[in-house]
């Protein structure tokens, strides 16, 4: 399907120079991927452009090179200065000059045949890197470059700075990233040349190579003409996919689903409020949508709390009622929880027969619910991505429900549709977004809003605590829980930090503990799934 002439972009990275299964597996953290345990292409590297760079360019000589500025010399070399026999915490000197003065290069931990090799005494060097002035005397703690005259040209004076990873050198990504530079194939142009001559545009090729290799500080900004230009490129290509596949579903033809409302009126009965109005309006505007023999794409958009779960659950029971099988899928498996302890009383009241599947399940617990979508006594699923693995089929899926759609890829939802014939798609989203930015991110999708919360919520206040007022929280938190109220104390941290100065979960638990005593428990990310239950 795809043309050869892109073959050079789809290579793995592992194909590219100095990249190897090991750093191909480090890339995969940097890069990403369509695939999440597959190994990134060479267009992804492409794709991951310097956001910064090294101005190398300033050459002041010696005595008048700044503290702590990036500075590029050309120097000759004096005399080595060796530190002593055994004494590894003494570095090793390199003192060269120029017509301004005298400089020290200093190396620790030094591999002295090399800098023999590198900085012969009597020889001329280009050594590049960070001035440090100390008692007066300048001194360069080990240079970023040393070259020969000969080889000063390959030396980059602006210098790109790109988004790294541990175990990733700095000059293998750049060998990598050259090797895909010089495999990037001749594309033809299919921007409108009215719209390139204007914008003074370079082709996309030429672009992606002066993003890579920058000539000033201009060159990265985003409104560059290469950063522009591929900026272009990708909103272009991403309207094009999303009109592709909107257009395919709209060819796709649907079918219509039209319940008898039992099941939706056994689950009203249940509820113990009413329905606000826009949830009303939006489970009008999804009913019409299954009544027509088109596929159904459509947002759901409101606040935590304004019930969307509902919504979703009185839309499946259509689905269920006109004999398909509906499923909710929720980006964690604590969200999936949630969702099913929400759902469950309901489904029980309405004899919808509902079960859950997340990567966690056991072994036979998971056969019996792929063997029950299978055969079609299961009516609703609710699950994380292990929905769209290979080995789950549905007897007829009819709708397919994505909470939190940001935290899925348009693959994803499309693997899961595909599980079933004129599947109707749901997504649900807690952040507002305006119509434009749906119709540029998602495509031509139908948006209903829930702008109410139901009936007998309680208002919310907030308030804005300094730290210097601790005690003061803590005495209203110990106040609260006496009275027999629950409280939940969030932090931004697991552990505690040297970098960032925020609250870490389980030094606050400690603190707590002492301060109020039992009855505190304790959740963060790095509990496996069976203690966080417990807790």
């Amino acid at each position: 399907m795809r043309p050869p002439l892109l073959n050079p972009l789809f290579r793995p990275v592992s194909s590219l120079a100095g990249i190897g299964p090991k750093l191909a597996v480090t890339l995969r953290k940097l890069l990403g991927g369509p695939d999440p345990d597959g190994e990134p292409r060479a267009i992804d590297l492409l794709f991951h452009l310097p956001v910064a760079v090294i101005d190398r360019s300033r050459q002041p000589g010696i005595a008048l090179s700044p503290e702590g500025a990036i500075v590029t010399l050309k120097v000759r070399i004096d005399r080595h200065q060796k530190p002593p026999r055994g004494n590894r915490r003494i570095p090793y000197r390199v003192f060269v000059h120029d017509e301004t003065g005298e400089l020290a290069l200093t190396f620790f931990h030094a591999n002295e045949p090399w800098l023999e090799r590198m900085l012969p005494v009597g020889e001329t060097r280009y050594v590049s890197g960070r001035m440090e002035w100390f008692n007066g005397r300048p001194s360069m703690v080990h240079p970023d470059h040393m070259v020969s005259e000969a080889d000063f040209g390959d030396l980059p004076l602006i210098e790109p700075v790109y988004p790294m990873t541990a175990g990733l050198a700095r000059k293998t990504l750049l060998k990598a990233v050259g090797d895909a530079l010089d495999g990037l194939p001749d594309l033809p142009e299919w921007l409108d040349s009215r719209l390139v001559a204007e914008r003074h545009w370079s082709t996309f090729g030429a672009a992606l190579r002066a993003a890579h290799h920058p000539t000033a500080v201009a060159d990265i900004e985003p409104h560059s003409p290469a950063l522009a230009r591929l900026a272009y490129d990708e909103l272009l290509a991403s309207q094009l996919a999303l009109a592709l596949m909107r257009a395919h579903q709209r060819r796709s033809a649907g079918k219509a689903r039209k319940g008898d409302g039992g099941l939706r009126a056994k689950i009203l009965d249940a509820l113990p409020f009413t329905l606000t109005g826009s949830q009303q309006t939006a489970l009008a505007e999804i009913d019409a949508d299954l009544a027509q023999p088109e596929r159904m794409l459509r947002l759901l958009q409101g606040d935590v709390g304004s019930g969307k779960t509902v919504v979703a659950l009185l839309s499946a029971a259509t689905t269920i009622e006109a004999g398909a099988q509906a499923a909710i899928m929720a980006p964690t498996e604590l969200l999936v929880r949630q969702h099913a302890r929400t759902i469950a009383p309901l489904a029980e009241a309405a004899g919808i027969r509902l079960a859950v599947l997340t990567g966690r399940e056991r072994a036979r617990d998971r056969a019996e619910v792929v063997a029950g979508l299978a055969d079609g006594s299961i009516d609703l699923l609710v699950g994380t991505h292990a929905l769209f693995q290979s080995g789950v089929e549905f007897r007829d899926l009819g709708l397919v429900v994505v909470d939190e759609q940001h935290r899925f890829g348009v693959h994803q939802r499309l693997a899961l549709t595909a599980k079933g014939e004129a599947t109707d798609v749901l997504v649900m989203t807690a952040t507002p977004i305006p119509r434009t930015l749906v119709l540029t991110y998602y495509g031509d999708m139908d948006v209903s809003r829930l702008t109410e919360k139901p009936a007998g919520r309680r208002p919310i206040e907030t308030r804005a605590i300094p730290l210097t007022r601790l005690d003061e929280v803590v005495e209203r938190v110990r106040a609260a829980t006496e009275d027999g109220a629950k409280a939940y104390w969030v932090c931004p941290l697991v552990e505690e930090s040297e970098v960032l100065d925020v609250a870490a979960v389980e030094e606050r638990y400690a603190t707590l503990t002492a301060a109020l005593g039992s009855g505190i428990g304790l959740v963060h990310g790095r509990m496996s799934a069976a203690d966080r239950d417990v807790e």
